[in-house]
Parts: C-alpha cells; sequence; structure tokens
C-alpha cells in the first residue's frame, strides 16, 4: 500500500546559515511543498473468527535479522565471523547483505525492536537480539510464535533492573520488599517510574505486589529522570527539510522528558553498573527483572513453511555451538616414556585435570635405533580448560610428560547438538 502526502513547511531558504534559530530567519521564511511517499508491504494475513492467522510471506529468500549498531552489532558480526560466517556487505551504507556460506540467505541489519517484530509479522526468519528484547517486544505483541534457537550465545551480557536514588527517602531502602513497604505509596501518590519496558516493567511490579505504581515511557539515557526536576532543553531548529524527520525525533525524546516531571524510580539495562553509581542510583535486592544476552530467535512458522530456513537454522545452530564449546579450551600434546598405551593412560588418570573431555588420547611415537623400529614413547593428547592449563601442563611434567605443546581449539562438534534435538521437538518434528 502506498501513502502520499502533501505537506506545507515554512523553511529557510538554503542561503541561510542551518545553524540560525526559528526568531532569525522568521522574517526571511518561505512556504515550501512537497510530497513524502510511504510504501509499505507486509505480509499477507488471513482473518478468522477474529483472529489473525499470518502467513509467511510469498519469498524464495531466508532473512536473518542483525542489529544494526552498537556494541551487540560488532560483537554479532565477529561470532559469526569466527565461526566462518562472515557478513558480506557490498556498501556499508546498505542495510541488505549475505553470507556467501550461507546460500539463499538475506541478512537484514535492523534495530533489535524491529527484527523482534519483523519476525513476528513474517518479513524475517532468524534473528539475533538480546534476550531482554525478545521478552519484551515479543510479549508485547502477545505472539507466540517466537521460539528461541539459542539461548545463549555468550555476548551482550546485562540485566533489566530496577534503580532508585542514594539519597532522601530511599537512603535506607535497600529491597524490593522494602520499597513495596513504604508508606508512601498511595493510590493518590503512587511510585513514579520511568522506563522504555512498558512491558515488562509493569509486569514484574504486578507480579512483585506493588500496585500503587504509575509507569512513564521514556528513550536514551534514563539515569536523569529521577532528579528533582527535569531540565528544560532548548530545542533549537535550523536544519533543512532533508533532516526534518531527524529533528522532529529528537525533539520528541525532549518532550517525553520534560512530560515526566519528577520520578521516584527507573527500570533499565545495566551492565556494569558504573552509570547508575555515576548519578547516584542503586541496584536493590530482588529488584533484577531480567538476565540477558545475545540470543538466536526465529519465528516457528518460518521454521516449519518456509522452504530452506530449518536447514540454514540447523547450519548456524552447529556451527555456534561448536565454536562457542571450543572458547577458552586448548589441546594438550605431551611425549611420555611407557611399556605400553595402557599404562601410559593409567597413569594420565591418575591426575584430576588430565581426562580431559572424554578421556586421553594416547598413541605410539615411532622411532628407529639400531636398525629397528620401536615405540619407546607416547603421544598424549587431550582437551583442558583455560583456567586449568597451567595446573594440567605441571600434571604432565610430574608423570614424566616432556615436550608439552599448547594451541587454541577453534570447534568442539558434538555428534549432534542438543540444541538441535530439542528445537526438533519444540517444533512437534
Amino acid at each position: 500500500m502506498s501513502v502520499v502526502r502533501t505537506i506545507f513547511l515554512q523553511c529557510p531558504p538554503a542561503s541561510i546559515s542551518p545553524l540560525s534559530t526559528p526568531s532569525s530567519s522568521s522574517s526571511n521564511c518561505v512556504p515550501v511543498k512537497f510530497s513524502v511517499s510511504c510504501c509499505s508491504v507486509a505480509s499477507p494475513v488471513t482473518v478468522v473468527n477474529g483472529n489473525v492467522d499470518r502467513k509467511p510471506y510469498e519469498r524464495n529468500e531466508v532473512r536473518l535479522g542483525l542489529p544494526s549498531k552498537g556494541r551487540m552489532a560488532t560483537d554479532t558480526l565477529d561470532l559469526l565471523k569466527d565461526c566462518q560466517l562472515s557478513v558480506k556487505q557490498v556498501n556499508p551504507r546498505q542495510y541488505v547483505a549475505e553470507i556467501p556460506q550461507l546460500s539463499n540467505l538475506e541478512v537484514w541489519f535492523q534495530r533489535p525492536k524491529d527484527i523482534v517484530r519483523k519476525l513476528v509479522s513474517g518479513d524475517l526468519d532468524l534473528g539475533i537480539v538480546g534476550l531482554d528484547t525478545v521478552n519484551e517486544y515479543g510479549q508485547l505483541h502477545g505472539d507466540e510464535d517466537l521460539i528461541l534457537v539459542h539461548e545463549a550465545l555468550d555476548y551482550g551480557y546485562c540485566r533489566l533492573s530496577l534503580a532508585i536514588p542514594k539519597y532522601g527517602i530511599f537512603e535506607n531502602v535497600n529491597s524490593l520488599k522494602e520499597l513495596s513497604q513504604m508508606p508512601q505509596w498511595t493510590p493518590e501518590r503512587p511510585l513514579r517510574v520511568v522506563t522504555g519496558f512498558t512491558y515488562l516493567g509493569p509486569k514484574f511490579m504486578k507480579e512483585n505486589g506493588l500496585s500503587h505504581v504509575t509507569f512513564s515511557t521514556a528513550d536514551g539515557a534514563l539515569e536523569a529522570a529521577p532528579a528533582v526536576a527535569v531540565r528544560y532543553f532548548e530545542f533549537v531548529v535550523g536544519c533543512y527539510w532533508l533532516h526534518l524527520e531527524r529533528c522532529l525525533e529528537i525533539l520528541l525524546i525532549e518532550i517525553r522528558y520534560l512530560s515526566m516531571g519528577i520520578a521516584d524510580a527507573i527500570v533499565d539495562l545495566v551492565s556494569s553498573g558504573t552509570t547508575l553509581r555515576e548519578n547516584n542510583l542503586k541496584e536493590i535486592e530482588g529488584g533484577v527483572i531480567l538476565e540477558s544476552q545475545a540470543v538466536l530467535v526465529a519465528s516457528r512458522r518460518s521454521l516449519i513453511q518456509r522452504k530452506g530456513v530449518l536447514d540454514i537454522t540447523h547450519e548456524m545452530l552447529e556451527r555456534f555451538e561448536a565454536h562457542l564449546r571450543a572458547v577458552g579450551q586448548f589441546t594438550v600434546v605431551a611425549n611420555m616414556r611407557g611399556s605400553s598405551a595402557e599404562e601410559v593412560a593409567e597413569r594420565v588418570l591418575s591426575q584430576p585435570s588430565l581426562s580431559g573431555l572424554q578421556g586421553p588420547t594416547v598413541s605410539p611415537v615411532f622411532c628407529k635405533r639400531d636398525g629397528k623400529v620401536a615405540a619407546d614413547y607416547y603421544a598424549i593428547v587431550i582437551c583442558v580448560p583455560k583456567k586449568a592449563l597451567y595446573k594440567s601442563v605441571q600434571q604432565l611434567r610430574v608423570i614424566g610428560g616432556s615436550g608439552v605443546l599448547v594451541s587454541p581449539l577453534t570447534y568442539i562438534f558434538d555428534e549432534e547438538t542438543p540444541r538441535w534435538r530439542q528445537l526438533l521437538s519444540n517444533l512437534g518434528l
């Protein structure tokens, strides 16, 4: 569907500086007329007895949504690269790319919340986002179609937490129970919370018995919200109409802050907690709503109905699992003199740090002496966690190991990843 709207604006002529204020240029404003065309292509829907039955949009390619900016975007691309799934962008400004190793896959760079929304609508099949985003925007749409394929990609760690000021009436409040029992909160004077998590925030408060609570919605740095008063932001309009959309977006954010008045607490994402401390805020016991990290999420309908989605999901899952299992693991190889492989294996297994994944690999090392081939030494191969590496090397030396070689592991492939079996079970396949 396409919508065309004609808009009249009072905009400064091209000769006026972009930094001029409205008051200095109002006498020179001239009417400008332009049209904005918005095109929207949605997945086909069928309404049956008032229920919406969304069907995957008729397309051949499989679509993967990735975060478009920020630390999450960088870490996601790094993970894919480590799994030999590098994303190829012909133009870094384009929002569509590909992964050459996965045929018929189209990568879409989107805001995390838009990835979830497009998974729900059927415009995307797979996505990598934070668990907090899935729980907030997936549940916000009341959609049970989203399915977690991999719930722990080992980056993007944060927590959704309730934070209150360190001072004033909250100075001696250190737990959610103490906060809920404060006599200040009444129907006439409720606890005022500002948050961008309009689903998870109220749900958490209700589940924990805080009935006298009101929520204000805001985006951006929420740490400034519980201040004594919100400082008035002077918004200087001095842009050409090409930048109109961004200016309006900033203005709307500032208006939201101005409309908050005074807030008592925030519900926001916390990583190290440094930003909270710098703004005289504190987390409280029982105030963590959700522990989050990056996850691989998919549309259940796409996995079942769209050709190729399940195969691509299987390969991505196998690569992720193999790489993540190998992170922090080292291969240790040592030579050891012994009378037999069994005797050497018994010595190795006598040390608790040398058992490896399933046990040591022991193989003869052949050498030629006096014209005869003999196996006086045996090679020991084990897999050792990084934190136990030095201790393992010491234990190998104690039992006669020498020539110890250490190398990092890249992948550890299981016979079959348990998450794949779980996914098939969840899909009823």
